[in-house]
C-alpha cells in the first residue's frame, strides 16, 4: 500500500503582503502529478486545508478543483480538519464526497470509523482524527482532563478498540493534527495551548502502523512510524531552512514502513539577512539572495533614512524590516519603571525619541516636544476646573 502524506496547505494564506495563490495552485498540480506518476494508492491530508475558518472564494475554488482532479484519478483521499479549519464547514457534503472517494473526517465522534481499503495483502484501515480542542470534546470522549493528551489518548483508545475487531494482518493508519513531543515548531503555526498543555507523547499512537501528522510546518520524523509532512510552502521567515516536501510511504504486507521525501515546488527562496545597511547593500556574498523574499534586520546604531527603499534597490522582494541596534546602552536587568524614576515628562519623551530613532531630538524637536507637553498640561488644567 503506497501512501502520499501531506498536510497544512493553508489555502488562502499569503506570505506577508505577497499572494501565494499561484504557488498553492502549482503545489496542487504537483500533488496530482505525484499521485499519478508514483502510483499512489491513497492520499492523506492531515489538517489545515484552509488558513482560516471562512476562507476566501479563491481558496475554495482551488480546493474544489483539487478534489475533482483526485477523484478523476480514482485514488482515494482521506482528509481531516485542523485547528485553522472550520470542521463544520469543511465537513459539509462529506457523505456525498465519500462516494467519489474523497473521505472528509471532521467529526470527533467518528474517529473510530475507518476508511477501509481492500488489497491483495488484506485490508488497510485509515482513521481520521480531526483536531481535537480539549474543552470542546472532553465530554464526547469522557476524558479525565481537558487537555490534549487526555482527549487524544481517549480517541486513540477508540481506534485501538475498533482495530482489535479487524482480521489479523490488517494494516492501520491514523491521521492526526497535534503537537507531538519532539517536534520542532516554527513561527507560522497557531498556538494550541488553550485547554491545557499542548504537546502529546508519541507513545499515544502505539499500536498502529503509520501516523500521518499535521500542524507543525517542518517535515520531520518523530519515530519511523510517526511523521510530520510539514507545509508544502513556507509561511514564515522562520522556515528559511525548511526543505518543503511530502512523504511517500510504502506499507509492506507485514506493516513495515518505508518512506521517502518528494520535494515540493519552491515559488521563491526566502532569506534572513542581518547587519549594517551599508554592509548589506555592498556584501557580494548576499548576491544569492537578490531574487529571494527577504527579511532584513538592521544593526545600525542610528536608524538610517528610508532604509526599506534603499534595500529594495538591491533586494526587490524585501518584505520585512526590523531594527536591532548594536550597543544600544540599555541594561536589560533594569526595569522600565526604574529607568523612568525621577525623570521629567520632557526627559521621558526625549528618551523615547532616542529609543525609536537611535538618536535623541535636536533643539527644534525639543522645543516641539516641550510645547506639546505644555499644551496637554494646560488642557488638563482647564478640564479639572
Amino acid at each position: 500500500m503506497r501512501l502520499l502524506h501531506t498536510s497544512d496547505w493553508h489555502l488562502g494564506r499569503s506570505f506577508h503582503r505577497e499572494s501565494l495563490l499561484a504557488a498553492q495552485a502549482a503545489f496542487l498540480d504537483h500533488l496530482v502529478s505525484t499521485v499519478r506518476d508514483e502510483a499512489v494508492d491513497v492520499v492523506l491530508v492531515a489538517g489545515d486545508i484552509y488558513d482560516r475558518a471562512v476562507p476566501p472564494l479563491s481558496a475554495v475554488e482551488l480546493f474544489d478543483d483539487a478534489l475533482h482532479r483526485l477523484a478523476d484519478l480514482g485514488v482515494p483521499t482521506v482528509m481531516i480538519s485542523g485547528n485553522h479549519d472550520s470542521a463544520r464547514r469543511l465537513g459539509v457534503g462529506a457523505g456525498l464526497m465519500g462516494r467519489a472517494g474523497i473521505h472528509l473526517r471532521t467529526d470527533p465522534a467518528g474517529c473510530a470509523i475507518p476508511v477501509v481499503l481492500p488489497g491483495a495483502a488484506g485490508d488497510t484501515v485509515l482513521y481520521g482524527l480531526p483536531y481535537l480542542e480539549p474543552a470542546l470534546v472532553r465530554a464526547e470522549f469522557d476524558a479525565e482532563r481537558a487537555d490534549h493528551t487526555a482527549v487524544l489518548g481517549a480517541a486513540m483508545d477508540r481506534v485501538r478498540a475498533d482495530l482489535a475487531t479487524r482480521p489479523a494482518g490488517t494494516r492501520s493508519v491514523v491521521l492526526a493534527h497535534a503537537f507531538v513531543t519532539g517536534g520542532a515548531p516554527s513561527d507560522s503555526e497557531r498556538d494550541i495551548t488553550a485547554g491545557g498543555v499542548e504537546a502529546v507523547p508519541a507513545e499515544i499512537f502505539a499500536g498502529v502502523d503509520y501516523v500521518a501528522l499535521g500542524h507543525l510546518h517542518g517535515c520531520q520524523t518523530i519515530t519511523e512510524r510517526v511523521r510530520y509532512s510539514g507545509s508544502p510552502l513556507a509561511y514564515s521567515f522562520s522556515e528559511e531552512r525548511h526543505r518543503k516536501s511530502m512523504w511517500l510511504v510504502d506499507l509492506d504486507p507485514d506493516g513495515a514502513v518505508t518512506a521517502e521525501r518528494v520535494d515540493c515546488p519552491v515559488p521563491r527562496p526566502i532569506a534572513r539577512i542581518r547587519g549594517h545597511l551599508d554592509d548589506l547593500l555592498a556584501d557580494a556574498a548576499l548576491e544569492r539572495h537578490e531574487d529571494a523574499w527577504v527579511e532584513a534586520t538592521l544593526t545600525d546604531a542610528l536608524r538610517p533614512p528610508e532604509p526599506m527603499a534603499a534595500l529594495a534597490k538591491r533586494f526587490p522582494h524585501v518584505l520585512s524590516l526590523a531594527f536591532d541596534p548594536e550597543n544600544s546602552g540599555a541594561d536589560p536587568a533594569v526595569s522600565y519603571a526604574q529607568r523612568l524614576r525621577g525623570r521629567t515628562d520632557q526627559q521621558i519623551a526625549e528618551d523615547f525619541v532616542a529609543h525609536v530613532r537611535g538618536s535623541g531630538p535636536d533643539g527644534r524637536e525639543r522645543t516641539v516636544l516641550r510645547e506639546a507637553l505644555d499644551a496637554v498640561r494646560a488642557h488638563h488644567a482647564r478640564t479639572e476646573t
